[in-house]
């Protein structure tokens, strides 16, 4: 059951009906303690058009087209990702065989190569296909950017993509003070977190573009 507005937007909705300045509220609401992105976010739910009475703008709703749109972005860029790196894992593999291991043995993975392959072909393509169809949903609809499944999901990525980093960093060091780290080991940590980097930097772009825009 829904709990209706908080005091927080009853408080900016009464101020602009009395005619207050959006700088003014804005330091009242500071001044009370209010964070700033809960002040800025109360404060862009009313566009500043001239009419009597507040006049509030469309807000993002969940709806279950846009939610599959965002699982089908995601687990795609997912797939994508992980095949991609598997992929790069098997050419490190083949230029810096590990002699101790058979199966690494200068040869390729042939299966392993060919499902990676092939995911890749059917992924990367959707989450091309799907990104772009969301960016044009957005360019017609701005206020699909404050979507709550899109939040969620942005969320998600940067917490795995954290969490990688402090993996891969954590296995770097553990191997180099035990004397392990070859140029095999390091090229496959220079993958993993170069994709976890990118994608943690591009996805902490765009939320800071939002904030921005939302400011």
């Amino acid at each position: 059951m829904s709990s209706g507005p908080s005091p927080l937007d009853h408080f900016v909705r009464a101020a602009l009906e009395k005619g207050q300045e959006r700088a003014a509220i804005s330091t009242a609401l500071h001044e009370a303690g209010w964070p700033a992105p809960e002040v800025s976010n109360a404060l862009s739910a009313y566009a500043e058009v001239p009419f009597a009475v507040p006049v509030p703008r469309p807000r993002a709703s969940l709806s279950s087209r846009e939610t599959f749109l965002y699982l089908v972005l995601f687990t795609s860029l997912y797939i994508s990702v992980w095949n991609f790196g598997h992929l790069l894992f098997e050419f490190i593999n083949r230029a810096f065989p590990d002699v101790t291991q058979g199966r690494y043995n200068g040869a390729f993975d042939s299966d392993a190569v060919r499902w990676s392959v092939s995911a890749l072909i059917i992924a990367f393509p959707v989450f091309l296909w799907t990104g772009n169809y969301i960016g044009k949903r957005l360019e017609a609809n701005p206020a699909g950017r404050l979507s709550p499944i899109r939040r969620w999901c942005t969320y998600l990525t940067l917490f795995i993509a954290v969490a990688v980093l402090i993996g891969d960093g954590t296995t770097v060091i553990y191997n180099m003070l035990g004397g392990e780290l070859t140029i095999r080991f390091a090229l496959k940590a220079i993958v993993v977190g170069g994709i976890a980097a990118s994608a943690l930097l591009y996805y902490l772009r765009d939320l800071r573009r939002e904030e921005r825009e939302h400011a």
